[in-house]
C-alpha cells in the first residue's frame, strides 16, 4: 500500500506552531518548581523526587540532579485512581500550596486561551475541517460521519468554552496529571508527582481529565470505563476539596471536567501520530478507543 503524508495545517503557520511550542513548554518551568519549596507544601498523599541540584547551564538551558525514585509496576483500577483524584483535590485547593501556583511560569505566559489559540487553532480545527483527513483508513474505521459532525461543531464554540472556563474558580493544576506522571514508589506510600512543566492556575477538576483519559488515550484502557471512572473520581476530587476547605459546588467541578475533556480529549482526538505509518490493526483500535472517548465526552 502507499503511504501519503496527510498535511495537517498550511505551511505558513508553521512558524506559528513554533513560537507556540516554545512559549507552550518553558524549559525554565522544571527548575523554578524544584527550586521552590513546593515538597514541603504538598498534600499528605503526594510528594516529588528531591532535588539534589539545579544549575543554569546557559540562557536555554539547565540542569536537574533528581532523586532517583524506585518505581513499582502499578494496577491503574478504579480504586486507585479515585485515590489519585483525591489527593489531586486536595492540591488543588491547598492554601499551602496556593502561592507557589504561578511558580512554574510567573508571566502567565501559559493558559487555556494560548492552547486554543496556538494547538487547536493551528493544527487540530483546521484538521477537523480537512475532508482528506477523514478518509484515512485509521480514521475512517473509528470515526463516523455523525462524531466528525460533532467535533466540527464543538469546534465552533471554542471562544464561548474558553470564556466560560476563565469564568471559573481556579485552583493549582499540576496539568498533566495523567498515571505517568504519578509514580508509585516502593519505598514510600504517597503518589510521587513528576513532570512539572503545565503546572500552573486552571478551573477545579482540571487534572481529572488528564488523569481519566490519559491511558485511554493511549490504548492501555478503555473508554467504555470512562463512565465509571468519571463518577468515582469526581465524587474523590470533590471530597479532596472539601478537605482542604473548599466548597465549591460539585456541578461547577463536573461541567469544568467536561470541557475541559473537550478541550484536551475530544477535539484533538485524531489520531495523528498515527497517520504515517500503515493501518496496523493496533493504530486501528487506539483510534477507535480514542473515538469512543471523544463520544463519551
Amino acid at each position: 500500500m502507499r503511504r501519503r503524508r496527510i498535511q495537517l495545517a498550511p505551511r505558513a503557520c508553521r512558524g506559528e506552531r513554533r513560537e507556540f511550542a516554545l512559549a507552550s513548554v518553558p524549559f525554565e518551568a522544571e527548575p523554578r518548581v524544584y527550586r521552590s519549596d513546593l515538597a514541603e507544601r504538598l498534600p499528605p498523599g503526594l510528594t516529588m523526587p528531591r532535588a539534589y541540584a539545579v544549575i543554569d547551564l546557559d540562557t536555554e538551558s539547565a540542569a536537574l540532579w533528581l532523586e532517583d525514585v524506585p518505581v513499582v509496576a502499578a494496577r491503574w483500577d478504579r480504586t486507585a485512581l479515585a485515590r489519585a483524584a483525591h489527593v489531586l483535590g486536595r492540591l488543588a485547593a491547598s492554601p499551602r500550596v496556593r502561592p507557589l501556583a504561578t511558580v512554574a511560569d510567573p508571566g502567565q505566559h501559559r493558559s487555556l486561551r494560548t492552547y486554543v489559540e496556538g494547538r487547536l487553532a493551528l493544527h487540530v480545527v483546521p484538521a477537523l475541517h480537512d475532508g482528506e483527513i477523514w478518509r484515512h483508513p485509521v480514521v475512517a474505521a473509528a470515526f463516523d460521519d455523525t462524531l466528525r459532525r460533532d467535533l466540527v461543531a464543538a469546534a465552533d464554540t471554542l471562544p464561548a468554552v474558553v470564556a466560560e472556563l476563565e469564568s471559573m474558580a481556579h485552583g493549582t493544576a499540576h496539568g498533566d496529571a495523567c498515571t505517568r506522571n504519578l509514580l508509585v514508589a516502593a519505598d514510600r506510600p504517597d503518589l510521587t508527582l513528576i513532570d512539572f512543566g503545565f503546572w500552573g492556575p486552571q478551573p477545579y477538576g482540571f487534572d481529572l481529565g488528564q488523569l481519566l483519559l490519559g491511558e485511554v488515550q493511549l490504548g492501555e484502557r478503555p473508554a467504555a470505563a470512562l463512565p465509571d471512572d468519571e463518577h468515582a473520581c469526581l465524587a474523590a476530587y470533590v471530597d479532596g476539596l472539601r478537605v482542604e476547605g473548599c466548597d465549591v459546588d460539585i456541578a461547577a467541578v463536573e461541567r469544568s471536567l467536561a470541557l475541559v475533556m473537550l478541550l484536551f480529549g475530544a477535539l484533538p482526538s485524531l489520531p495523528f501520530e498515527l497517520l504515517d505509518a500503515p493501518p496496523t490493526p493496533a493504530a486501528i483500535e487506539t483510534a477507535r478507543q480514542r473515538a469512543a472517548a471523544a463520544r463519551f465526552v
